[in-house]
């Protein structure tokens, strides 16, 4: 037998045990400090209170739910800034939508419909359960230099008979 290979009487060798042991115990260790960490975790995230937010979304000009809304959410930071990710949630028949478990705080929320302006603001989530109703305008016209504006003729006639400004030519008296 050569000097690498292990024999049956070595394994019963007091080394080898103690190793074994010393193993198992580490492991062990390493398992328990693992569990706990996780717990630990989990019960920070179960502390943050969390909100109901229920979103009705209806049309402006008549009042009659928009189906199939993109209703976005996204947190926002101390900057103003969005954070990355976020919640999409879609509107039912009655417009209506909601969501459990959102954190304190403020949030973005945008409205997303085909035929509609898009819609956004940012709300503070700061009571156990919100409502919110959104009304949705439909697009506006373009503005454009090639066709008559009436309003701003008549503008232009009150403007008329204000005084030219002074020739920048003219000697001082």
């Amino acid at each position: 037998m050569s000097r690498y290979e292990v024999g049956k009487d070595d394994m019963k060798s007091p080394e080898v045990g103690t190793i074994k042991i010393k193993t198992w115990m580490i492991l062990g260790l390493l398992s328990v400090f693992t569990l706990l960490g996780t717990a630990a975790a989990q019960r920070e995230e179960a502390e943050e209170p969390t909100a109901v937010l229920n979103f009705v979304v209806i049309k402006d000009d008549n009042g009659k739910p928009v189906r199939s809304a993109a209703v976005i959410m996204h947190p926002v930071n101390t900057h103003g800034k969005q954070s990355r990710g976020g919640l999409e949630l879609k509107t039912d028949a009655d417009g209506k939508t909601s969501f459990d478990g959102i954190p304190y705080g403020l949030l973005r929320v945008q409205v997303l419909a085909s035929g509609f302006q898009t819609f956004g603001e940012d709300y503070d989530v700061d009571r156990g359960k919100m409502n919110f109703t959104i009304r949705l305008k439909r697009p506006q016209g373009q503005y454009s230099i090639y066709q008559d504006h009436p309003e701003e003729q008549k503008n232009e006639k009150k403007d008329d008979k204000t005084t030219p400004p002074p020739d920048p030519n003219a000697k001082p008296q």
